[in-house]
């Protein structure tokens, strides 16, 4: 059963424990506590800064598991302060590997890598966090949609930002890097429902599981089409944690291209909104 009461107050005490640098927001002004304010605790987690506020003041309606794995994300909480969370939430925690869940430190590693593309993901391509310049050059994470290999079997526009003729070595990389994680844990229901997914979902992907190549993915070169920059050539270095359930994924401009300069150049105009003022 959900304890509000002590909900309510964790969340809270955990938002003003935080400032802004913490979690790589800005200072600001006119800032009357030293903490985090609800807002951005809500723009951290990609909730709506009313629903946070019910869950501190007591009301609303009970948070999911997703819910509470983003507001764990989102106030920088270790494991013991996760499950903690979950049970004031009257929810189980999840098992204790690294799984959705997000360490501090990893946050603040992929948070200093500012001049670069930088996705964190699950063993499984679940995207779990990304920074502005991956925003940009990747695309925006979809919350509840940003599992890459799904949307890259089952959803035409995933592919839309990667030259057509490199498709088919993507492909037969996802798939032979799923297999790996396939076999690493074997029976564990969301592999197999991804897996039994796509088998009925792809034709391309059933062709490729059949040959069963198998391959971690630890370092790739890609390209990418890019609207605003044209073709971006990246070297992708992937960094696995010690559980081996959650990879850091960091895009290096590919030496002896113009990479650099073109991601220089995004880092200035492509968060901004360009169009006249109406």
């Amino acid at each position: 059963m959900i304890d509000r009461a002590g909900l309510a107050d964790f969340l809270r005490r955990r938002r003003e424990l935080l400032r802004p640098a913490d979690v790589g927001l800005p200072a600001g002004v006119r800032r009357r506590t030293p903490g985090l304010r609800r807002d951005e605790v809500a723009q951290l987690a990609g909730m709506s800064a009313d629903y946070y506020a019910r869950l501190e003041q007591r009301r609303g309606a009970n948070p999911s598991e997703p819910i509470v794995a983003s507001l764990a994300r989102a106030l920088r909480c270790d494991l013991d302060e996760r499950d903690h969370l979950y049970h004031l939430a009257g929810l189980a925690p999840p098992a204790r590997r690294a799984g959705r869940h997000l360490r501090p430190g990893l946050i603040s590693l992929a948070g200093r890598l500012t001049d670069v593309p930088v996705c964190v993901c699950t063993d499984l391509n679940e995207v779990l966090w990304q920074n502005a310049l991956a925003d940009v050059v990747l695309g925006p994470r979809r919350p509840g949609q940003a599992q890459i290999i799904w949307r890259w079997f089952t959803e035409p526009g995933a592919r839309d930002r990667f030259p057509e003729e490199d498709w088919p070595r993507h492909s037969q990389a996802h798939v032979a890097d799923l297999r790996a994680t396939y076999a690493r844990r074997a029976g564990e229901e969301d592999v197999v429902r991804l897996v039994r997914g796509l088998l009925r979902r792809s034709a391309e992907f059933r062709e490729l599981w059949e040959r069963h190549e198998v391959a971690v993915r630890r370092f790739d070169r890609k390209r990418f089409a890019h609207p605003e920059v044209g073709l971006l050539h990246l070297t992708c270095e992937v960094l696995l944690t010690p559980e081996a359930d959650l990879k850091v994924l960091a895009f290096f401009p590919t030496e002896g291209t113009d990479a650099k300069e073109k991601l220089d150049l995004l880092r200035v105009i492509g968060t901004q909104d360009l169009r006249p003022a109406r």
